[in-house]
């Protein structure tokens, strides 16, 4: 049986899960029960099948694990990207640069072969690893523009140090990482090209940290346990998507947009798509300000506080994602609107459309009513329904591709 015809059968199956009497015409008699249990199979099994990689539903992953040949065909990746960061060009169409170092015994003059050495060339460079490897950085990572950073392959963390920092560059895509327990980097300096060291405040201790930056991409990657947040959109960036991510145990998730003062974030765009929100998550997924968001087709299966807020009136676009409120009450709300009164939030353009609101879970929108077109005319990229959510992220994460076989 071909790998397309075994994925369609999975999706036909999966559906009917969802919706058992879907050949009839009576309804779901108790779907919260149906849904949990998808969910508890799902989580069970969900790391185990890579190989359901074609037809989901998930236009990235469509777009490039179908190759069984994706190791020699790297920088196809940079092709797939979509939503508001769909131009990240990376390092496409520059050289393989291999890292066998996983040490960063010295930023400021790292040696050939670690990934610092790498990321800090003025040339574009598609990044990979040689083998598995933990990275503890001494300082932040700053990356110098058109990289990618491509873990597939190799088990690859960054981890127990400071992390990445995307600094006033553009074009950079971050796939197939682990990044997690990041920690703040000290007052020291730090070499951000071959040319030139500099001197470099403490980092807040965020996972990936984009400031003043553009076309990036970050997909495919698990982050959790950040001292700070796990992936902050800040001071003007733009043009950003956040895709198949799979984000767990950590309060303060992604904040978009520096503060609620700082106006040079209204031109801010970013897409996040197809990202798992799994367990142990608080808050922030994601906190908005000033700018336009496209949430799409994310599978929320915890939150604390709220799933998605901001303040400063930002334009939130939320649509077919599915909201898996906690079993702690009746009622849980989705949204929250912070740093202004009632008078105030009420016109933010909030929507909610074709979202899957489970056990108890809803979503307060707010402002114009004529607002719908708005966002149909700037929307990052067509939603698939709600209902295919748990079929497009269930490898949501870093991926366990294997050179020689299907990703």
């Amino acid at each position: 049986m071909g790998s397309s015809t075994f994925s369609y059968i999975f999706h036909i199956l999966f559906i009917s899960l969802l919706v058992p009497n879907l050949a009839s015409s009576p309804p779901v008699q108790d779907p919260e029960f149906v849904v949990d249990e998808v969910h508890k199979s799902i989580n069970a099994s969900r790391r185990n099948l890579g190989y359901l990689s074609c037809g989901t539903g998930n236009p990235i992953d469509d777009c490039w694990r179908c190759d069984p040949n994706w190791e020699k065909n790297r920088q196809r990746l940079a092709d797939c990207a979509i939503g508001f960061g769909k131009h990240a060009m990376g390092g496409k169409n520059g050289r393989i640069y291999v890292i066998t170092d996983a040490g960063d015994d010295d930023p400021v003059n790292p040696r050939p072969g670690t990934l610092r050495h790498a990321v800090i060339q003025d040339e574009s460079l598609w990044i990979i690893f040689k083998r598995d490897m933990v990275i503890t950085l001494k300082q932040e990572l700053l990356m110098n523009s058109f990289k990618t950073i491509d873990g597939r392959g190799a088990s690859v963390h960054i981890s127990g140090g400071p992390c990445i920092t995307i600094h006033y560059v553009s074009n950079i895509i971050i796939h197939g990482i682990h990044i997690h327990d990041c920690k703040p980097g000290g007052s020291t300096i730090i070499r951000d090209s071959p040319h030139h060291a500099g001197h470099w405040t403490p980092s807040d201790g965020d996972g990936v940290s984009i400031f003043g930056s553009k076309n990036i991409w970050v997909d495919h990657c698990s982050l959790s346990n950040c001292h700070d947040g796990l992936i902050d959109v800040i001071h003007g960036s733009t043009a950003v998507t956040i895709s198949n991510n799979y984000m767990t145990h950590h309060d303060k998730v992604m904040l978009l947009g520096h503060s609620d003062s700082y106006m040079q974030d209204k031109n801010m765009q970013v897409t996040v798509a197809f990202n798992h929100f799994g367990e142990g998550l608080i808050q922030r997924m994601p906190r908005c300000r000033l700018g336009y968001f496209h949430v799409v087709n994310n599978d929320y299966t915890h939150w604390e506080m709220y799933a998605i807020g901001g303040s400063a009136n930002p334009t939130i676009n939320s649509q077919g994602n599915r909201f898996l409120a906690p079993n702690d009450r009746s009622k849980k709300e989705v949204t929250k609107h912070e740093n202004a009164p009632e008078s105030e939030w009420k016109r933010w353009n909030w929507r909610s459309e074709g979202d899957l609101m489970l056990n108890g879970a809803f979503f307060r929108q707010t402002g114009a009513s004529g607002a719908s077109s708005t966002f149909a005319r700037a929307s990052s990229l067509s939603a698939r329904p709600s209902s295919l959510v748990g079929t497009m992220t269930m490898t949501a994460g870093a991926l366990k591709c294997r050179r020689g076989s299907h990703c």
